[in-house]
């Protein structure tokens, strides 16, 4: 089982590091066809060497080793300045360093590259997403969506869900999350937000149905209980609120989550 940590917050997992979310996609339209610049063989020595400083440079930003991962982008373009996922590498690092006007730039570049990208589309509706921008952000998503040649569709889908949820519009986000879940049915991220949905709205017996599937993936978290708390908590039912307020108050001392039931801060 995997273990289930702040499903719902920021971070390089909505993003892929080896540069390799559903608003308003209109059926029939016509999906892109351009495979990730990540993903294509190198035709040119140069441009090999931009690929592996661009991957290694990924696996330094993954472990949170920022200056690294910032040098082996600037390598990648000193072997080949037009190399788009090195743009959007160093995009990624800035965004980690919160250094948005540089991350920005970065991104834009890439993009003058590799326009149709769906790698360096979601990376940079992630970067907007995360910079206030969560509207403009979702036509960057809709281009990753639509790349039949994209691996992971389930990301840009997720993260666009993610979007509107800070956009107030749970029914968007939620067509958006069951969309990612087609492609991706172990999705703990958007199987969580799913059942947060359900329980906001109090539709509980949903809320519990995507709770249970979440409980089958992943090992228990002081959020997943805090959720399960209050959904049994709203449904009346307090043989297992109380079960779920003993584990919490066992597993999870100190947690954020223990400590508002101390509050009494249930929603």
């Amino acid at each position: 089982m995997l273990p289930l940590r702040h499903v719902a917050s920021s971070g390089l997992s909505a993003v892929v590091l080896l540069l390799a979310g559903c608003a308003t996609e209109l059926a029939g339209v016509e999906r892109s066809a351009e495979q990730p610049v990540s993903q294509q063989a190198a035709t040119s020595d140069s441009q090999q060497r931009a690929k592996v400083h661009t991957e290694l440079g990924a696996l330094y930003l993954q472990n949170a080793n920022l200056a690294v991962a910032l040098d082996e982008a600037r390598v990648a373009l000193s072997a080949d300045p037009g190399y788009a996922p090195a743009y959007s590498l160093m995009g990624l690092t800035y965004m980690q360093m919160r250094e948005n006007a540089s991350a920005e730039k970065s991104f834009e570049q890439a993009l003058r590259i590799a326009p149709n990208d769906p790698e360096i589309n979601n990376n940079f509706g992630w970067f907007l997403c995360q910079t206030g921008r969560e509207q403009r952000s979702l036509s960057y998503f809709n281009i990753a969506i639509k790349s039949p040649l994209y691996a992971t569709p389930a990301m840009p889908l997720t993260n666009a869900g993610i979007c509107l949820l800070r956009l107030k519009d749970d029914k968007g986000a939620e067509e958006y999350f069951m969309r990612a879940l087609k492609f991706d049915p172990e999705n703990i991220r958007a199987i969580f937000l799913l059942a947060d949905i359900c329980y906001r709205q109090d539709r509980l017996s949903a809320a519990r149905l995507h709770l249970s599937e979440l409980q089958k993936l992943v090992e228990p978290s002081a959020e997943l209980v805090w959720l399960a708390l209050r959904i049994e908590r709203k449904s009346g039912n307090r043989q297992s609120e109380a079960r779920y307020a003993a584990q919490l108050r066992q597993d999870f001392v100190g947690s954020p989550e223990h400590l508002k039931l101390l509050q009494g801060q249930y929603e």
